[in-house]
């Protein structure tokens, strides 16, 4: 299922089962079939009708909300080789470190909010009536060194915008991964409609502004004094990228 597919259900229940699916990340079926008391032959139709339409898939033995957003890419650059990929639900974990780990210096408040928000969830990727938030990954030896993560509110007066957030482990800079992932992205955002692209940040967080400045956005506005950060007031920079 693309993202910029609406949602249609023709049964209320086939609704259920995937908003169900959708919410929790990862289910058993059997358990899913039992807290919203659907009876097993209805159960089994709808669950085959969803993964038909490309809402559901089936993965050892859980079911999850199906994303269809594109293949692995494989890259080297300096002897050090990475993925770049959609992420899966099972990288919650890593996403969550490597987004605290870039976040440490207290300079990426945003990416902070997201890491504590998928925390809580127990969804990593969402694409329902309210909201949709779409990970991809850079992996070295399956392990989680950088993410690009959109989040999208479902409100028509935004409907045309999406946030970022993007980050590299300190480990790995320098590497180009920050801009593949970054392009990934917004390739991501174009594909499913969105017009434009948005990210906050401090202004002490200098590194995350010239990093985007150079890759085409611009500042759209200031506000002084924003955030409070180790007892010092710090202006918020606005930019975005138009697609």
């Amino acid at each position: 299922m693309k993202f910029s597919e609406t949602l249609e259900f023709e049964h209320e229940d086939r609704k259920r089962i995937y908003e169900y699916v959708e919410s929790h990340g990862e289910v058993d079926a059997e358990e899913t079939r039992d807290r919203l008391h659907v009876d097993p032959g209805g159960f089994r139709h709808h669950v085959a009708i969803l993964k038909r339409d490309g809402y559901l898939e089936e993965h050892d033995g859980k079911l999850r909300a199906s994303f269809e957003e594109g293949a692995a890419e494989e890259y080297e650059t300096e002897g050090v080789e990475f993925t770049i990929r959609p992420a899966r639900q099972e990288d919650l974990s890593g996403i969550v470190g490597a987004i605290r780990r870039v976040a440490e210096q207290g300079s990426y408040i945003v990416a902070e909010s997201v890491a504590d928000e998928i925390d809580h969830d127990e969804a990593l990727l969402r694409h329902n009536e309210i909201e949709s938030r779409m990970f991809f990954v850079a992996t070295v030896d399956d392990d989680v060194v950088g993410w690009v993560h959109l989040y999208a509110p479902e409100l028509d007066k935004l409907s045309h915008t999406a946030e970022l957030t993007v980050g590299v482990l300190d480990n790995y800079q320098g590497l180009g991964i920050g801009s593949h992932l970054l392009e990934r992205g917004l390739e991501w955002a174009a594909t499913n409609g969105y017009e434009k692209v948005y990210q906050s940040a401090p202004s002490t967080n200098e590194y995350a502004i010239e990093f985007l400045k150079e890759h085409g956005w611009e500042t759209e506005a200031v506000r002084e004094n924003h955030y409070k950060i180790d007892d010092e007031y710090v202006d918020e920079v606005m930019m975005a990228v138009e697609l």
